[in-house]
């Protein structure tokens, strides 16, 4: 088993048919659900969580695909999809006494958050996201010699077989250059934590490369239809993230209103991986958006 949060009891939790999630539970109060992104686990909410825990119910699951959660085979395109993903989110609170309950999703974990907010909106009654941009916006906004920094999306969105075979070759570098290129302070992320996260991610290629090549395909599908039907996020939704606007020339608080009318856009400068980098910040975000 990978490392879980101090203090946090560890919780399985059937969650479909044959899928199982693992997640880290503490605290009382109103429940609030917090999502991992990648290359992690639900540890990297460490430090929000036990915060958090003080006044709530904190669930910190890890994703359908990662961590200890079960991985199963993605046979037709859809077992990663966003959608199915979110589906799990919704059960696993239900299963634990919480119909209703407040999201927060960083990278990976956000795209999850977001579907949920649109397919399940009388349950989610708050929806954080740090650091994305919906998937549709995303691919719409990587274009020419910029996009290089998103490379990973590109190769995991291949057809089955060649990106599983070469991160499987090497894939402590794979992961490890995220974590290293993402993070603007290194002591963030200490060599224990660093080391639980490529191990956890090593084991688990197949399934992430899975969920990359979803958001590549079934997630624009869904994403596309909803734009289409102007379907839009209907609870307080806060956005937190880095200067990528700046960076590839986008307003990236527009995109966001575009699906989310009441909407608190900040951009933060610390990295990518703020809820370790910059906790006191995104815990402070995180309770104006219980508040709204």
């Amino acid at each position: 088993m990978h490392p879980t949060i101090s203090g946090f009891e560890h919780r399985r939790v059937t969650v479909a048919d044959g899928v199982t999630l693992s997640a880290a539970v503490a605290g009382s109060g109103s429940p609030v659900v917090l999502l991992h992104g990648f290359p992690q686990t639900h540890l990297m909410w460490r430090h929000v969580a036990a915060d958090l825990a003080a006044d709530h119910t904190v669930i910190c699951p890890d994703l359908r695909g990662y961590g200890d959660s079960d991985k199963p085979a993605d046979t037709d395109g859809t077992a990663y999809s966003k959608r199915t993903m979110a589906a799990d989110v919704v059960a696993l609170a239900r299963a634990l006494g919480h119909e209703r309950f407040a999201l927060a999703g960083h990278d990976r974990g956000a795209l999850v958050a977001v579907r949920a907010g649109l397919d399940h909106p009388g349950t989610v009654t708050h929806l954080a996201a740090l650091d994305v941009l919906p998937t549709l916006d995303m691919w719409d906004v990587m274009r020419g010699v910029s996009a290089a920094v998103g490379f990973h999306l590109y190769l995991m969105a291949q057809p089955p077989g060649l990106p599983e075979r070469l991160i499987g070759a090497s894939p402590d570098a794979f992961f490890g250059h995220f974590l290293d290129a993402w993070t603007r302070d290194p002591d963030a992320i200490p060599a224990q934590v660093r080391a639980a996260y490529l191990r956890a991610s090593r084991e688990a290629v197949p399934s992430i490369v899975a969920d990359y090549r979803a958001s590549a395909g079934i997630d624009v599908a869904h994403d596309r239809a909803d734009r289409a039907a102007g379907a839009t996020l209907r609870m307080p939704v806060s956005v937190l993230q880095q200067d990528w606007g700046a960076a590839l020339g986008y307003d990236a608080a527009a995109l966001w209103r575009a699906w989310a009318p009441d909407l608190e856009h900040r951009t933060v400068t610390c990295g990518h991986f703020m809820a370790e980098e910059a906790p006191t910040e995104v815990v402070a975000a995180l309770r104006a958006l219980l508040a709204r």
